[in-house]
């Protein structure tokens, strides 16, 4: 038998510390760019109202861990979804399983790590943030800004201008908007949302934006032309190379050599950005690789604070 730690929605969430959050995702995504992270392409089994994917991943140095996780469409709510599981962590020397997490808060925060790198490394002196959507990834977003870039001004952008001032107000220097009012104001834009098409069009971009897209699970998130203009990065080779649900939905006609992987630019293997007026763009689909990350930082809060109930499996 193994004694497994066993922690709650509220209980993982406590666990993810931003900075230690931002720390392990860069670390696991300079670990993908390298090609040191064994994890197969994300698998799902399709009902018909969603999907249950399966993300296993080890990655070097933080630990081994698999995800079952689910996405349907939130009912009675255009362009929503649910992202709801379980995160199983392992021994990496004996298999023995070592916790088990609620999967949705370390899929939000873990996913708006990736993103806020993003902004990091390839829009470092951007000035006007906006996010689009008001849903639990959007929530997210908005939470790691206020944590760890607090004086940037964020801008909510959204079809429902009271769920938008509600998420603003989460956030000490945020404003609500709508869609277009945040993007054209924008030097950077947080997608995060369910959609199926493209949620904003090429022209609402400012000159020399960024845009993460975290969302499209279903679909096209963005649009073509943001896709056809920008110069693209991805957490993983699949990103491009695979198809749905493994790869973006945005990225099954582009050349995969087109894709620079994060990772990349956070070790200074490759420049980022090398034209100031050119438009970057990031899509996220996820990687177990990431999973991994925010879990081993749960883990070791829980066993550090005590927090948590184990049980023998």
């Amino acid at each position: 038998m193994s004694r497994v730690l066993v922690l709650d929605k509220e209980q993982t969430r406590a666990g993810l510390d931003p900075g230690r959050v931002l720390d392990a995702v860069a670390a696991a995504l300079v670990a993908l760019s390298r090609g040191e992270v064994s994890a197969p392409p994300r698998i799902a089994a399709v009902a018909p109202a969603g999907l249950l994917g399966a993300m296993p991943a080890y990655v070097p140095g933080l630990g081994l861990a698999a995800k079952l996780v689910s996405v349907f469409a939130t009912p009675g709510a255009s362009g929503r979804s649910s992202h709801r599981g379980l995160v199983a962590l392992f021994d990496h020397t004996d298999g023995r399983p070592l916790g088990l997490l609620d999967a949705e808060p370390i899929t939000a925060v873990r996913t708006a790590a990736s993103a806020t790198l993003s902004l990091r490394t390839l829009a470092p002196d951007a000035r006007r943030i906006a996010v689009i959507g008001t849903g639990v990834q959007a929530s997210a977003q908005v939470a790691l800004l206020a944590a760890v870039h607090p004086a940037l001004p964020v801008t909510v952008g959204a079809r429902d201008g009271g769920q938008a001032r509600a998420l603003a107000a989460t956030h000490p220097n945020a404003g609500a908007a709508t869609i277009e009012q945040a993007v054209r104001g924008a030097d950077a834009v947080f997608c995060c949302t369910g959609a199926t098409t493209p949620v904003f069009p090429r022209a609402w971009l400012a000159e020399g934006a960024h845009v993460s897209s975290v969302g499209g699970s279903h679909g096209h998130e963005l649009d073509r032309d943001v896709i056809r203009d920008g110069t693209l990065f991805a957490e993983w080779p699949g990103a491009a190379a695979a198809a749905p649900p493994a790869g973006a939905y945005e990225l099954q006609d582009v050349d995969p050599q087109r894709v620079t992987l994060l990772g990349a630019v956070l070790d200074g293997r490759h420049p980022g950005r090398v034209d100031r007026g050119g438009l970057t763009v990031f899509k996220s689909t996820g990687h177990g690789a990431l999973d991994v990350a925010a879990a081993s930082v749960v883990h070791a809060w829980a066993r550090d604070q005590g927090v948590g109930t184990a049980v023998d499996l």
